[in-house]
């Protein structure tokens, strides 16, 4: 099971209406955009708590999610290297600014409580639920196929999972085959490349022809939302606490 499929469970979190998670989401995304470092640490230490309470120790998180972290430092030095301001460190006629260190660590800060939120949002949320949410909420869209919409929101979810446990057979494979221990990276990137997206697409081909054997269409019975009765002061004190840290930033 990965961080990226549904964990079962009956907290709080997993009963809540989904589509009233998508709003939480969307308020808290918006929230951390408007505030600054401390309202974000807050952000990131309640959504760790969070995850804490539904299994997801700071462990598994940092295995799991070890190509996003190389994202996020990547693009915290980037960021970092190409903000004016007064030079924190200088090498070869290149300057490192305070300025860029500071926005940098708010930027990538930024990018992990929002990663964060989606992940609270798939580990508690079946992704037929997500499903249907995304359809109620683009159906008085219009020109938007909301059924469609839904049904591609849908297949990406699942596939996710997938596409991780794939990464991972190859991973095994390369390396009971001594190729990470060749010295050439671009060469070991295409062995674990190549064999993972012809899988990849593999899959996503036999899917299609399993849908279309089963005669599969997008006008199916619209999904019935269950909640749990606290759905209001949930956003209530979500809509509290967002405030909280936009004053704050």
């Amino acid at each position: 099971m990965t961080l990226f499929s549904y964990h079962p469970g009956d907290t709080l979190w997993h009963t809540l209406d989904v589509r009233c998670k998508c709003l939480l989401m969307c308020l808290l995304s918006l929230a951390v955009l408007k505030t600054g470092l401390p309202g974000n640490i807050i952000c990131l230490c309640v959504l760790m708590g969070i995850l804490k309470m539904l299994g997801v120790g700071p462990v598994k998180l940092v295995t799991q999610l070890k190509c996003f972290l190389l994202l996020l430092t990547l693009i915290f030095f980037c960021r970092w290297a190409v903000t004016p301001g007064h030079p924190m460190v200088t090498l070869h006629g290149f300057s490192l600014t305070r300025q860029g260190f500071a926005s940098a660590g708010l930027v990538s800060l930024r990018f992990l409580v929002v990663m964060l939120l989606g992940l609270i949002l798939t580990v508690t949320t079946r992704s037929m639920e997500i499903k249907a949410a995304v359809q109620w909420f683009f159906k008085p869209v219009p020109f938007i196929p909301e059924k469609r919409v839904a049904v591609m929101v849908g297949l990406a979810l699942k596939f996710m999972p997938l596409i991780l446990d794939n990464a991972r057979e190859v991973t095994h494979a390369v390396n009971a085959r001594c190729g990470n221990l060749r010295k050439n990276p671009v060469r070991r990137l295409v062995n674990l490349a190549w064999p993972l997206l012809k899988k990849t697409f593999q899959s996503a081909d036999d899917l299609s022809l399993a849908m279309q054997a089963r005669c599969y269409s997008e006008n199916r019975t619209d999904a019935r939302f269950f909640s749990n009765g606290k759905e209001g002061w949930v956003v209530g004190l979500t809509f509290i606490f967002c405030a909280g840290i936009v004053l704050m930033g």
